[in-house]
């Protein structure tokens, strides 16, 4: 008896292990197509739209710049005091762990275009060792920024409920983007297990045909 049971109990067990295991490969990230992030399976119909703007090295920087590519993108500015730190540090970790990985790049907007012209990035980018073959600061016209935030990335929560268009953004979201310019997740980007989960999506975006 003592036997039967013990077989029983094996195969619950390894059947189990292997329905997780299964579940896991099965795993697929939604997309997201308007600003209340509601998920959805089928294909997007949203995304990024075309952009033009300026980095860190004076250099344009288009949707071309990510053509197939994986990335990730936020919004800060380089005086902020409060959570663009962290920010910046946790985007770093990103560029560390990714930093032999073709596939992935990192973009970074400037919400205070007005100060952050190309040579304060430039400068901020050397304090933080951005690397400018996997990580983008950008700066440019201000209604392009705030509209790429508001309409593109849907990054501005604020703006979702008030529709100031005066209101400065400020968002510690960070946003999942796919080879194909689709929204694909969206994290807080302070919280270092919020990151942890951006990179185990990242990892299920690259098993993507």
């Amino acid at each position: 008896m003592k036997h039967y049971i013990l077989i029983v109990l094996a195969i619950a067990f390894f059947g189990c292990k292997e329905s997780k295991e299964e579940t896991f490969k099965a795993e697929v990230l939604p997309y997201f197509n308007s600003a209340d992030f509601t998920p959805e399976w089928k294909k997007g119909s949203h995304k990024i739209p075309q952009f033009s703007f300026t980095n860190q090295n004076g250099e344009n920087i288009t949707n071309n710049t990510y053509k197939d590519k994986i990335y990730v993108a936020d919004f800060f500015f380089t005086t902020c005091p409060g959570i663009c730190p962290k920010l910046t540090k946790n985007m770093g970790s990103l560029q560390e762990a990714y930093k032999n990985d073709d596939d992935i790049m990192l973009l970074s907007h400037s919400v205070m275009p007005w100060v952050d012209n190309v040579e304060k990035l430039k400068a901020y980018s050397l304090e933080n060792s951005v690397n400018p073959e996997k990580w983008n600061l950008v700066t440019g016209d201000k209604d392009a920024l705030y509209n790429i935030a508001r309409y593109g990335y849907f990054a501005d929560e604020d703006f979702a409920k008030t529709k100031d268009e005066d209101e400065f953004i400020h968002t510690e979201n960070f946003i999942l983007v796919d080879k194909q310019g689709y929204i694909r997740g969206v994290y807080n980007g302070t919280i270092a297990l919020d990151v942890k989960r951006l990179r185990r999506h990242i990892e299920i975006l690259k098993e993507e045909v």
